[in-house]
Parts: structure tokens; sequence; C-alpha cells
């Protein structure tokens, strides 16, 4: 199924997941933390435990992302009443996400829900809690929590008090909804989401890395393209970073911003940053040494409008982190950049590629025009001990658009709701050994550049002109809607919804090949969620 994509008004976004990024504060120790909960939350629940070791009802039986921990307060807030600081907040996020967190297992497959990825498809969920909870959320939203079996049932309990209509919704109302999923479904998201787990024992007794220090960055946003940086982060604080980062884009431009960061849980990295006078934010894990960060960057007034992001630590050796374009077109000379750090040494473009010409070499970046011929496959480059990945290809045998499945969401104009985007991208493959586009041995050859657009998706939207009045897709793909309201152009003055196809062309050689995607243009949602 795919995900919501929920929107409201941009000045909710403070209330968002957005809020986490980059939260800068005076450190507070847990006691101060586990103060903060008896002065602002013991009027609900109660204390048990000892002094060194306080638990509360409710709260020490949950476990949550830092994101899971911000929306449990947002509701606090607005439904019960809390009275708390924004200093006090983030204070109470950032110690449930160190002390009551995920470990990084525990979120492995669900990230993009983290990273606000949210034109995703969802695959694998349990039948049994996909009919019960993932008709409203994302899988991943329950994935993303681990509680007792007790915590669960509480939850079913506060869905029937809180959403009394959950009852007569569809595939609720011909059943025994309320006991099945109180003595059914709890029971299984307490087996497969338990609150104990082995993964988390060694997490909270492991040594977690400083991420201080110098990285190597490479990423994407979207309408400027691929670009590599210097990312420097200072310690302010426990789990708290002021940022720096420098970099030039694929097509030369430089870009230069400042920022800051938050660590939660040890390895969950949140920043917000203003690169060249745009607000971004970046939602990143760290993997378990601390040395390679790797998630998404996203604008902060549209979290669909972002890319890929990785980022490497410098440690003194030499490391290729990224080869732009991911590929070669055989028997054509084409100007390759390596992206990365120390970089001395021959450079080695594995077999049958062959190094015309060294455009301009420095220790972190080094653009050559190169030739490749030789069998269709990938080949292994190295820059002294450093080495990545080449792809090497004859024939572009299909494009595969990304996202697959989109929804965006109309508005502007005379509506308060501002207008939700998306951004495309095109990845192509060549057929492989067997010669068949579409087959398991297809080579993906990476990103490539295409020409962008759109036309109906069937013979209904055809009809109806969707492709008309639905929206418009820009050169570089990304996808604005229509204004919301009736439109008196449109047969009975409907709605610029539509349903269209997304397409992109990709020239190689004296061929076009095309791939395409789906976009459902819906209208506005009122709610918008940390996690949806």
């Amino acid at each position: 199924m795919a995900l919501s994509n929920n929107n409201s008004k941009r000045a909710l976004l403070s209330t968002g997941v957005l809020a986490l990024a980059g939260l800068a504060s005076t450190p507070l120790l847990a006691q101060d933390a586990q103060q903060i909960i008896r002065d602002r939350c013991l009027a609900c629940h109660t204390e048990s435990g000892t002094a060194e070791a306080p638990s509360f009802s409710r709260i020490s039986e949950q476990r949550k992302t830092p994101e899971g921990w911000h929306m449990t307060l947002n509701r606090m807030i607005h439904l019960r009443n809390l009275q708390i600081s924004t200093e006090e907040k983030r204070a109470l996020v950032k110690y449930l996400a160190d002390t009551q967190g995920l470990a990084p297992e525990e979120t492995e497959g669900y990230r993009y829900l983290l990273e606000q990825d949210t034109n995703i498809v969802e695959t694998g969920i349990e039948p049994g809690t996909a009919e019960m909870c993932a008709r409203c959320h994302s899988g991943a939203r329950f994935s993303l929590q681990r509680r007792t079996e007790q915590e669960w049932k509480y939850l079913v309990d506060f869905h029937m008090g809180q959403f009394p209509t959950t009852e007569f919704h569809s595939l609720a109302r011909d059943r025994q909804w309320f006991d099945i999923a109180r003595n059914d479904t709890a029971v299984k998201l307490a087996e497969q989401f338990p609150f104990e787990t082995k993964a988390w024992s060694n997490w909270k007794a492991a040594d977690k890395s400083d991420l201080m220090g110098r990285w190597r960055v490479t990423g994407f946003i979207p309408g400027k393209g691929e670009f590599d940086a210097w990312m420097s982060a200072a310690k302010t604080g426990e789990g708290k970073y002021d940022l720096d980062i420098e970099g030039t884009y694929a097509d030369g431009s430089k870009l230069a911003g400042k920022g800051n960061a938050t660590v939660y849980t040890g390895f969950e990295w949140r920043a917000s940053l203003t690169i060249d006078g745009v607000k971004m934010r970046q939602v990143m894990a760290a993997d378990k040494a601390g040395n390679n960060l790797e998630g998404r960057m996203f604008l902060a007034a549209e979290r669909e409008i972002g890319g890929d992001l990785m980022a490497v630590r410098d440690q003194g050796a030499a490391d290729i982190v990224a080869v732009q374009p991911s590929y070669l077109r055989s028997g054509v000379s084409t100007e390759l950049t390596l992206v990365g750090q120390n970089l001395d040494g021959e450079i080695n473009l594995g077999e049958g590629v062959a190094v015309e010409k060294v455009v301009s070499r420095s220790k972190d970046r080094i653009t050559v025009i190169a030739k490749a011929n030789g069998a269709e496959g990938m080949r292994s480059v190295s820059v002294g001990k450093a080495d990545a990945e080449l792809a090497v290809y004859s024939e572009l045998a299909r494009v595969e658009v990304q996202p697959a499945n989109a929804v965006t969401r109309n508005g502007g104009a005379d509506s308060a709701m501002a207008k939700v985007r998306a951004n495309y991208r095109a990845v192509g493959y060549s057929a492989g050994a067997d010669g068949e586009a579409g087959t398991d041995d297809d080579l993906r050859l990476g990103y490539m550049p295409a020409q962008w657009s759109i036309k109906p998706a069937d013979e209904v939207a055809a009809h109806d002109k969707d492709d008309k009045f639905a929206g418009m897709i820009n050169a570089a793909g990304i996808f604005t809607p229509g204004d919301a309201g009736p439109n008196p152009a449109r047969k009975m003055s409907a709605n610029n919804v539509g349903r269209l196809a997304v397409v992109a062309s990709v020239k190689d050689g004296d061929t076009t090949v095309e791939g395409e995607g789906s976009m459902l243009v819906a209208v506005q949602d009122f709610v918008r969620r940390v996690l949806d």
C-alpha cells in the first residue's frame, strides 16, 4: 500500500519531525529529565521503582524513535493540556530516545518513514496488521515502536477511546473489531515488536561513537543535481554539533551552508542547515563504528522534495565515496569524476577502461576523460589503495522512474494549503548477459539525465484532460500540481485532481529509451503527522 502524503499549512512544520533537526539546548543529566517527568507528567502517570532506576507508568513500557517520542509529547500537549516548555520538551525527547529508543537493527527496513520519503509502496506487511493497522497508518509507523503486550493492548484501548468511530470503518464494522484488535492483533504486535530484545540490550551496552569531525558528503538536491562536499561537525554538547558544509555540484557551481545537528540513541542523526539561503533537513543513521552516515536530505518547507545523502568520516585513509556518473557507455569518451578523500596514487578505471585525459586532480576530487571497451559489466576503479565500482554498458535497455508511484496534492490559489510536490529521477539498466530487459541479471547503471513529460494514465484521465489541469513537470523532474478548488474550465467544475503517467526519456546514442511512473494528484489533506 502507498503511504499517505499528508499536508498542512507550512506553519505546522514546526511541530513535526523537522523540529527535531538540530535542536540546540543546554545538556541535561538523566536526573534532570526524570525530574521534568515528575514535574510535568505525574498528574496522570505514576512513579515506581527506585531513585536510581525510576519507572513511570505507560512511559517506561515503550520504546520509540525520536520522532515517535516527539509525537507522544505533541499529543499530550494538544489533547491532555500538558504544560511544558520548549527546552523541557527537547530534553525529554533526547532523554527518552537515548534511554528508550530503537537499536539500529530495529529500524532497518523502515527508515524511509524517518527520512520522510513518503512515496513508497510498502510490501511484506503481515496480513492481520495490514487490515487492522495499515489501512490508516503506514506499516512503518507501528513497526518503529516497541511495547509490552499490555502496552499494545492499551494502544487499542486508546484508539477506541480517542477515535470511537474506528469500529465502524471499513474492515471493522462487519466483525468483532475490538475483540480481534485487543486479543489477536495486540498479541501479534507484542510478538513481532517486543519491548525487550537482544538487539536493544546489546546496543544499550555498546560504546557509542562521537560523530564530531570532518565528513566527506555526497548527495542530491532536486533542481540542483548531485553534489559532493566537506562537512565539519564541531561538538557543542552531548550529542550536539555545529555544522559547516562547503562543496560543488556536478555542474561545477558551488554550495555552502551552516547548521547544527543532534544525535539521538547514539546513531540517529538529525540536522538543520541553511544551504545557499535554503533551509534543509538531514535524517541519517550512523553505522555502529560511527564512520559512515546514510539517509536523506530534504527541504525544510517540503519534506517531499529531497534526495539520498551519504557521509564518510575522514580518518586519513584513502577512500572513493562516489563515481559521477556511475556508468560509461562502451566506445564513448565521457567525463568522469571520482569523489573521495586522500586520493593519492595511480588512477586505474578497470579492465578495458582507459584514462584519455586528466582534466583536474586534487586529494578529494579527480576529473578525467575516460573511454571504455570490452565486455559489459562492473569494473573495479582504484586510486592508489582506494577503490570503487563503475558500470560499463553497450546499450541502454530500460529506464525505471523513481518513485514508481507518487501522491501529490493540489493547493495554493485561494486555498490556505500549500501544494505538495514530488521530484522524480530516472535509473538506467542494460539487459545483462541474457540480453533480455526486465530480468534478474539486468545491470543497474545508476541515475541518468532525462527529459520529463506527463500524459493521462488511462482513457478516463484522457477524457477528463487530467494532463492539462492536474499539474506540470519541469526539466528537473519536479512535478507541481494544479491549484485547489473548483475549476470552471473542467466538467462540472471539478477540482484539479487527476491520474497521470510521468514519462522519463533518456537519450542513449542515437536512440531514446522511455520509462513511466504513476502519479495521483489528490486534494488537500488537512492532517500532517510527524510520522504517517
